[in-house]
């Protein structure tokens, strides 16, 4: 009797980049891999998408449709390749109105993609109808999703196989045209029993013949098991990847998968050996970025606080970048909480996002005391319908702390009257700063926003975490560095030699990096540390504004010389991927702002000077 042939698609170069390195990855350095993949016979791969589109203008100083058109010239014109969509929120973790959602299909159509996948985190299929229509009016195949997870043990409502069906049965009903069905698991944290009921179900309910696909993450380290309970109940194709982007906060390795499958009734239709030659070859690629060590491991904490993979890392690397990498496990406990009042949205991006902004605000603000600006508005209505409803305190502090109120509208028909979202206002805001006016410049407007404004005009800052370079002769060879030229600032660098021993430092604000691991510190001048303070102005009473947070100052929105009042916005600070107004404690006076766009920030610091 022969085996059954288990499709997959290869994962490694998006969602793998994305779980181990931030999506933080430079196209040249990769591309040798994916010409070694198509060696070794694979043609069916994840090309971008999801995290992989916005970090590139974030992070990388490159543009996501070169790094396209480049994957579909190297992977070859036969190649499937598979981008990951977020439904109306198309690659951002903003929704967007028709007209770029439309703009998003053909775009990538125009790039060389094959495949979207696409989902909605709240399993509103609301979301999925014109962003479904618009993918496959543009020739691109589109691949439906219906978004996993299990609870954190304690809670229960939706995310069983009944709810599961539910919204399968109403993307069925919605006659959204689909190619294929995926059922994602990005937290990796549904059961494999739970897996294996909810195909079932659907192969029940579908055509025959329908195409089912399965996606997790081995981060609970229950992956292989959930892969071989989807494909004993139907499913045609999962997700696997290539080391060093496998296992841990990844998809399983195709070579475990295979492994997995002997003896079985299935297998892979692989050369085994070919694709040992191209992992090679990938390692060889990736020997210079700092491989996160929560990256490559399995996490039994996760069952209590989901959180995909590609988000776990990206969070970390944030976190690191701030100096508060300490907090981590705070937030991960808090994170629980977080889930169980906001509605049982899915934890996959965007709210996973908005599950960890508002963990790591209970953590450092204490519980519930600011709401994060995209958690409260998922809480709202502002994404659409969440599965259960949210705790009605939470939306109530939402409202209070937002000055926004509750709404049951449908997203698109939000957005489309929204001003200053869509075509027109991207156009706006591109011809105000004199850049050229096309498609692709529009698209990168809309969904980065500043960011994508300063990668257009040239200021794109780079942060890709490497393996630092200066200290190869010390012990702490593997110690990572960023990358960092915004505003044309770096680090300052020393190889300190003490008692024989070299030991590299950087120093930047009030962070000082010490042989790869980040301090906050405190740098007086000499007569400060002798209790002989400079001079201060006595005309009237100074009130310093400090940080409550570590992060980077995004605007700065007040000036030396302007009157302000208490509770006014004078500069905004970006951190954890949340733009965060630092406001006036008093009426008063602007002495003097202390750090420019792009500077560093320590929790603690004193960002601006108010006479009283």
């Amino acid at each position: 009797m022969s085996k059954k042939k288990v499709k997959f698609m290869c994962t490694a170069f998006r969602d793998g980049f994305q779980s181990v390195y931030g999506a933080r990855v430079f196209t040249k350095d990769f591309l040798p891999a994916v010409e070694a993949a198509r060696d070794a016979g694979i043609r069916w791969f994840e090309a971008g998408g999801g995290a992989r589109f916005q970090s590139l203008y974030f992070y990388c100083n490159e543009n996501a449709f070169d790094m396209m058109d480049a994957f579909r010239e190297t992977a070859g014109p036969d190649a499937n390749l598979q981008t990951l969509a977020r439904g109306v929120n198309v690659v951002g973790l903003d929704s967007q109105p028709s007209d770029i959602v439309k703009l998003h299909a053909d775009l990538f159509k125009k790039h060389g993609m094959t495949t979207i996948r696409n989902f909605d985190a709240l399993n509103d299929v609301n979301n999925l109808i014109y962003s479904g229509q618009c993918i496959v009016d543009a020739g691109l195949q589109h691949q439906v999703c219906v978004t996993l997870m299990e609870l954190p043990p304690g809670c229960s409502g939706a995310h069983d196989a009944e709810f599961y069906a539910k919204t399968l049965r109403d993307i069925l009903d919605a006659e959204i045209p689909f190619d294929a069905v995926c059922f994602k698991d990005a937290s990796g944290t549904a059961v494999p029993s739970k897996v294996y009921e909810t195909i079932r179900s659907a192969r029940k309910m579908l055509p025959e013949g329908t195409f089912i696909h399965f996606h997790t993450h081995e981060t609970a380290g229950v992956s292989v098991l959930a892969n071989k309970a989807a494909i004993d109940a139907g499913a045609d194709a999962i997700d696997l990847s290539m080391a060093p982007c496998s296992g841990g906060t990844c998809q399983p390795d195709i070579l475990v998968m295979w492994h997995a499958l002997r003896g079985t009734d299935y297998e892979l239709d692989i050369d085994v050996e070919k694709v040992r030659q191209a992992e090679e070859v990938f390692k060889d690629c990736m020997r210079d970025y700092f491989l996160p060590p929560e990256a490559t491991a399995v996490e039994p904490l996760i069952p209590w606080s989901p959180m995909p993979g590609g988000a776990l890392t990206a969070n970390t690397q944030m976190l690191r970048d701030n100096g508060i990498m300490e907090k981590y496990p705070e937030i991960i406990m808090a994170m629980g909480d977080v889930v169980r009042k906001g509605g049982y949205g899915t934890s996959v991006t965007p709210v996973s996002q908005f599950y960890f902004q508002q963990a790591f605000n209970n953590v450092m603000f204490g519980p519930w005391k600011k709401i994060a600006e995209p958690y409260g508005k998922m809480v709202l209505g502002y994404f659409g319908k969440t599965p259960v409803s949210p705790d009605p305190e939470v939306v109530k502090l939402a409202a209070e702390q937002l000055q926004l109120e509750p709404t049951t509208a449908g997203v698109l028909e939000l957005n489309d009257a929204d001003p200053s979202k869509g075509i027109p206002a991207a156009t706006a805001v591109l011809e105000s700063e004199g850049l050229p006016i096309n498609d692709e410049n529009i698209f990168i407007a809309a969904t980065c926003k500043e960011k994508g404004i300063a990668f257009l005009q040239g200021k794109a800052e780079v942060g890709v975490r490497k393996i630092d370079k200066t200290a190869a002769e010390s012990p702490t060879a593997a110690a990572p560095t960023t990358a960092s030229t915004r505003n044309g600032k770096s680090p300052a660098e020393y190889t300190v030699t003490v008692n024989g021993k070299d030991i590299f430092m950087a120093f930047e604000g009030n962070m000082v990096t010490v042989d790869g691991k980040v301090y906050r510190v405190g740098i007086q001048a000499e007569t400060e540390a002798n209790g002989k303070p400079p001079a201060k102005p006595s005309a009237a009473a100074v009130t310093e504004v400090t940080s409550q947070m570590p992060g980077a100052v995004f605007k700065v929105l007040a000036k030396a010389g302007d009157q302000v009042r208490t509770g006014e916005a004078i500069l905004i600070l970006e951190a954890m991927k949340m733009e965060i107004e630092v406001s006036s404690t008093i009426d008063g006076v602007i002495q003097e702002i202390l750090f420019d766009v792009g500077d560093k920030v320590a929790t603690g610091q004193v960002l601006a000077t108010i006479h009283g």
